[in-house]
């Protein structure tokens, strides 16, 4: 058995030697035996993005902006440690945007403060420069810095909240440019970067990818969503495709600490360039308005009325007198149709509205109780964004209790109430000494003074009167935030 096992081994060693063939030769019969790799498969390199930062970068500007203030000190949302504030004096040469620069609070000389930094881009050779309006908001100055080091001093030409876009203009001419891509062709999983300033820190490039798109964030913006690193101060830059084209412009990130955490958002460029068409032109956006309160139309809906699939958007209430009402649109409709274009959801309508002229008549397709209707509506004109007044160097003198906080306070008027949406409070008319160091300004108001619910002048006088030479504690809303705010009565 074992005589064999070894006539068997040598008979086998024969027949390879018979059959020897070289290593050479055995790869180049495996590679013609083996299927071509797919070219879908093959490994691609890395971009280098070299190119595009020279032909996009010299049009892409730092924003700076400064407010006019008596007494420096800004309400700041959030408390900073004292090393923090001490890096962004040594690092950047200016206070955290929102801290107060010196702690003198009592010098009647009003004076440029800064507020913060932001990024932009030049949209045409004789100066004219697009941003977010959140930069530039309540700014008495705005600097704008080329990379070339050159500065000018700018105009805000206009702003539109809605969409956060501004126009400003520089007096300058031969400026470079940016082109500006089609958001159409724009795909997931497309190279994009971003050019600004996070921090302040000129001209900072990174990269990503597009993440998705038509993200739904806001009633009149369709966004582009990224994981490019987007940081303060970033605001307003554009973001790039790998064409060197403006296709977004960066705006906002999802974050839990403040700072980048993988998701970024972006205005589509076609969106952000209809609106600074109309601010160049006018100065503000004019948007369509039909008069409707609107809500999605979720799946159980839609099967059990017999829509089929979840679309449109259910209409909850209709404005009185309004062009919905004038064309016969009732609560309880779904509005699946505008003007040719399919409403997938609720957001698609407001969008498309919005965009249509005043004065046009608009075809709107109906779903009413198992039967789709026909409607004409005469597109209005919704109302302009209202512009904040601007501070005056003009402050009326404090006087009683409110006299030791140095701040001057009156009652809410009844449309103030509905404007903001509050049931008491009074309102700051001026902010000098102990109240603007604590960061108290004009407009501000002043809920509630420890646990004292405002509601008039006397009240605040009488919380303030009670308290003596003690701090005081203030409950402070302003725009739609609110604050709890100490204030030290003068010594």
């Amino acid at each position: 058995m074992a005589h064999t096992h070894i006539s068997t081994l040598f008979g086998a060693l024969a027949l390879a030697a018979s059959l020897s063939i070289t290593p050479a030769a055995a790869q180049t019969d495996a590679a013609a035996a083996a299927p071509a790799a797919p070219a879908h498969v093959a490994v691609r390199g890395l971009p280098d993005f070299t190119p595009l930062i020279e032909q996009v970068g010299p049009a892409v500007v730092n924003i700076r902006t400064s407010a006019r203030v008596r007494s420096g000190a800004t309400l700041h949302f959030g408390p900073m440690d004292e090393d923090m504030q001490e890096l962004f004096r040594r690092f950047f040469g200016m206070p955290f945007p929102g801290l107060p620069d010196n702690d003198d609070g009592d010098s009647p000389m009003e004076r440029a403060v800064p507020r913060g930094v932001g990024s932009g881009f030049i949209i045409s050779a004789d100066g004219y420069v697009m941003t977010n309006a959140h930069v530039v908001e309540d700014a008495d100055e705005v600097l704008v810095t080329l990379p070339d080091q050159r500065e000018f001093k700018a105009e805000v030409i206009g702003s539109d909240k809605r969409t956060d876009v501004a126009v400003l203009k520089v007096n300058a001419s031969s400026l470079p440019t940016v082109r500006v891509g089609n958001v159409e062709k724009l795909r997931v999983g497309e190279w994009v970067l971003a050019i600004g300033s996070p921090f302040g820190l000129e001209n900072t490039v990174t990269a990503g990818i597009v993440s998705a798109k038509q993200r739904d964030t806001g009633n009149y913006l369709p966004f582009i969503q990224t994981d490019v690193a987007v940081n303060p101060g970033n605001s307003g830059g554009p973001l790039i495709n790998m064409r060197g084209e403006v296709v977004g412009i960066n705006n906002q990130i999802y974050s839990r600490s403040g700072g980048f955490m993988g998701i970024s958002f972006a205005i589509p460029i076609d969106e952000a360039m209809r609106v600074s068409e109309q601010l160049r032109t006018s100065g503000h956006v004019s948007r369509g308005l039909i008069g409707v309160q609107v809500a999605d139309v979720t799946r159980e809906v839609a099967e059990s009325i017999g829509l089929g699939k979840a679309r449109g958007a259910l209409v909850r209430g209709v404005q009185s007198g309004s062009p919905a009402e004038k064309a016969g649109i009732e609560a309880g409709d779904i509005i699946t149709r505008f003007d040719g274009h399919d409403i997938s959801r609720m957001s698609d309508l407001p969008r498309l509205v919005g965009n249509t002229k005043p004065g046009t008549q608009s075809r709107v397709t109906v779903f009413r109780r198992g039967q789709t209707l026909e409607k004409t509506v005469t597109i209005a004109e919704m109302e302009a964004d209202k512009t904040k007044p601007r501070r005056s160097a003009s402050k009326p003198k404090a006087e009683g209790a409110g006299q030791a906080l140095g701040l001057t306070v009156a009652e809410l008027s009844e449309a103030q109430k509905s404007e903001r949406k509050l049931k008491h409070g009074v309102i700051v008319q001026a902010s000098t000494g102990a109240g603007a160091r604590a960061g108290l300004r004009e407009g501000d108001v002043i809920l509630s003074v420890g646990n004292t619910e405002i509601h008039n002048v006397r009240d605040f006088e009488n919380a303030a009167r009670a308290a003596g030479d003690k701090a005081l504690n203030m409950l402070v809303q302003r725009d739609d935030l609110v604050q709890f705010v100490l204030v030290h009565p003068q010594p």
